[in-house]
């Protein structure tokens, strides 16, 4: 069954909507304050929603079937250590971001060890979220590509350009209300096409149970063996999850600038914890979609075989869904895709203005230069993201896991530096920074001379740093603690 013209309409007409709807939201958009933090007038449970689209992005639902489609439901082990890691942040650092009036998670970094480390931090987020958010938006060429059998250029305009459109115009608030729809869109698409594959298959339900019974248990969620090389066991899933997690929302921006969003501290970890829920239901789904699948192609294999398990969801969704719904749920893939990348090229902008260019450049323009500012930011990192993405597409490995390693690099060294600062008083800038190029250094050896999996990457970084930190610091400065900024200071 090939996409008809119909299918294309539902995809175009649904992207043209959804680009409409969250640029309407520039009149709204007066003061770096409503660009950023959508004023503050968003309620939690919008912002609970726009959180698990910001983690979420089209990888997920792409490239998680795919690993259930080649092993089982042990990635959900992760899924766990996530959970924890909310709790983590929550209550240890959320705390600390609502005591000030702060736009970056990186302006708490200036508070505790003054304005160079804010910078070495704000630095490696902007490059690390450029690397994993280019592997998302070459993810989202896969899926274009197979719809209007376009090179990856092409998709990628298509998408970026659109994307970028809504998020120049309407900022974190349209970044937030349009998840809420696209998170909507895509979890009711992934039920639609669940059960036309489960109503194709002889014998329905039973067959996929059979089936992933016949495969070595592909419903298997637990393995309690211990396996550093391994990256969902256990151990690993629940430890390296909840670091991974800890870091990606305790000090990232893109996901601690809707944070910063929220009305107040008690709405904002409330928001951050029930995401927890709807982000192991949907893990949850978009494996036992890959178990489904994996039944579906032993049954209907497809005429040529996969070169990547990533094109396997797309690809089903394309020739075996009925004309229409087929649109539908591209159009739910795609969904996934520009709220995660809106997210990003916010976040990237923010960071930008506010931790380098405000500070750096020009710290006394008034609001409409700032906002004018923020938009060629956004833009520009657009193109950044464009650039990074054309060259993941020789890249041979799961786009999921590809870009969860680049994050997991830096990612040890910004927790470590989070951790220093708030857990302990002894700690100083030069130690903190230490501590972190030498977490940056070890984890580049780990990569290269051994076999540990990328899930302990945010362990082991963080470890190194906390602790050389900690003894670089009392070995300087010792007896004196470092130096606090005041509140006005920092916003000054």
């Amino acid at each position: 069954m090939a996409f008809s013209w119909i299918d294309l309409a539902v995809v175009i007409a649904y992207l043209l909507a959804i680009t409409a709807f969250g640029s309407h939201f520039r009149k709204s958009q007066h003061t770096l304050h409503d660009y950023f933090l959508g004023g503050r007038r968003l309620p939690w449970w919008a912002i609970t929603l726009s959180i698990v689209c910001a983690e979420t992005s089209i990888l997920t639902i792409i490239s998680t079937p795919g690993i259930a489609f080649r092993s089982n439901l042990g990635f959900l082990q992760l899924i766990f250590g996530y959970l924890l890691a909310r709790v983590v942040v929550s209550f240890l650092l959320i705390p600390r971001y609502f005591a000030g009036e702060l736009f970056t998670a990186y302006q708490l970094i200036e508070q505790r060890f003054g304005h160079g480390l804010r910078v070495f931090t704000a630095g490696l987020f902007l490059l690390t979220r450029a690397l994993a958010e280019g592997v998302r938006v070459f993810a989202i060429s896969i899926v274009i590509g197979i719809i209007f059998k376009t090179g990856v250029g092409a998709s990628l305009v298509i998408i970026g350009a659109l994307t970028l459109f809504y998020t120049l115009e309407g900022g974190l608030t349209a970044v937030i209300w349009t998840d809420v729809i696209q998170l909507t869109v895509y979890l009711a698409g992934t039920f639609v096409a669940l059960f036309v594959a489960i109503h194709a298959l002889p014998g329905g339900w039973g067959e996929v149970v059979r089936a992933a019974q016949a495969a070595g248990g592909k419903f298997t969620v637990f393995n309690f063996h211990f396996d550093w090389s391994q990256p969902y066991l256990f151990w690993t899933g629940l430890v390296g999850g909840m670091f991974l997690n800890t870091a990606s929302h305790g000090t990232d921006q893109m996901i601690v600038q809707q944070l910063l969003a929220a009305r107040s501290r008690r709405q904002s970890q409330g928001a951050l914890l029930a995401s927890g829920l709807v982000v192991l239901f949907q893990f949850s789904l978009f494996l036992v979609v890959g178990v489904v699948l994996y039944a579906f192609y032993q049954h209907f294999p497809p005429s040529v075989p996969f070169s990547r398990t990533d094109e396997i969801y797309p690809a089903f969704v394309v020739t075996r869904v009925p004309t229409g719904l087929a649109g539908l749920l591209i159009a739910a893939i795609l969904a996934a895709g520009m709220a995660n990348l809106s997210a990003a090229f916010n976040s990237l902008a923010s960071s930008s203005v506010v931790d380098f260019y405000k500070p750096l450049a020009h710290p006394n323009a008034d609001d409409r230069h700032y906002l004018r500012v923020s938009r060629l930011m956004t833009l520009g990192w657009g193109c950044v993201l464009m650039v990074i993405a054309l060259a993941a597409q020789y890249l041979q490995r799961s786009v999921l896991e590809l870009a969860l390693t680049v994050a997991s690099v830096p990612y040890g060294s910004m927790l470590g530096i989070f951790l220093l600062g708030v857990l302990t008083k002894r700690a100083t800038s030069r130690g903190a920074l230490v501590g972190a190029l030498l977490a940056l250094a070890t984890l580049g050896f780990v990569m290269a001379f051994t076999h540990i999996a990328w899930t302990w990457y945010v362990a082991i970084g963080t470890v190194v740093t906390f602790v050389v930190g900690l003894l670089v610091s009392l070995a300087t400065s010792p007896g004196r603690p470092a130096p606090k900024r005041s509140e006005e200071g920092l916003l000054n």
